[in-house]
């Protein structure tokens, strides 16, 4: 039978443990004496993903992505690796694209978002301003449409300045919501979809360093394979 964890064991009890398999499972999409890519599941958090690979490893948290967005996940083997690679996120060095199945279509099939986005840590969510507001940043998004069919579109989006919750958001503030996104979407599109969760992956990320002790993978492009 299954239990708590507070059940007392006698002499000859058998214990079974269970775990899903997404849980168990890690997929790494490359890894060298430096860098560590893999890709991480959806409904996991960032940091617990990051436990998990850093058991019995020397290993630094660089970037994260949402709990419910799935893919491209880099981290760290080594402190100067941790410094690139940190500076290459911050000052968005790197490509990084994304695939998004999201609600209607655009009527440019391609194109670039510039908008101004502000944080409200309090309610864990952003908004989205046309022009500048207090305590706006400014945001850019590529995206290009892929597929459309049955009312949505399959978009690859290009993150080039990378906020919180910045494609979500940015997309919604459009009229284009993701897929299964219970924060910035609608439930009952959701529903009409059966998308329990968000339908957005990070698919690629193209490195760009300037010298340093990730040179050699100046121009390197990892992509996840669906």
């Amino acid at each position: 039978m299954r239990t708590d964890k507070d059940l007392l064991l006698e002499t000859g009890d058998k214990i079974v443990a269970y775990t899903r398999a997404a849980e168990s499972a890690v997929k790494i999409l490359f890894e060298d004496e430096n860098i560590l890519v893999a890709d991480k599941p959806k409904g996991v958090e960032s940091e617990a993903f990051f436990e998990k690979l850093k058991e019995g490893r020397e290993l630094y948290f660089v970037h994260r992505l949402d709990r419910n967005t799935d893919g491209i996940l880099v981290f760290a083997k080594t402190r100067e690796a941790e410094k690139e690679l940190v500076f290459g996120f911050k000052n968005r060095a790197f490509e990084k694209y994304y695939l998004a199945e999201v609600y209607g279509s655009f009527e440019k099939k391609s194109g670039t978002l510039t908008d101004y986005l502000v944080k409200d840590a309090e309610k864990a969510e952003v908004k989205i301003y046309k022009t500048p507001v207090k305590g706006s940043v400014k945001i850019v998004t590529r995206y290009k449409t892929l597929k459309e069919s049955g009312g949505t579109s399959l978009i690859e989006v290009e993150l080039v300045t990378g906020k919180t919750h910045q494609i979500r958001a940015h997309l919604a503030f459009y009229g284009h919501f993701v897929i299964g996104d219970g924060k910035y979407g609608k439930e009952s599109i959701n529903r009409l979809y059966k998308a329990k969760k968000q339908r957005l992956s990070a698919v690629k990320i193209v490195f760009h360093f300037d010298g340093g002790a990730l040179s050699y993978l100046d121009g390197k492009t990892l992509e996840r394979k669906n």
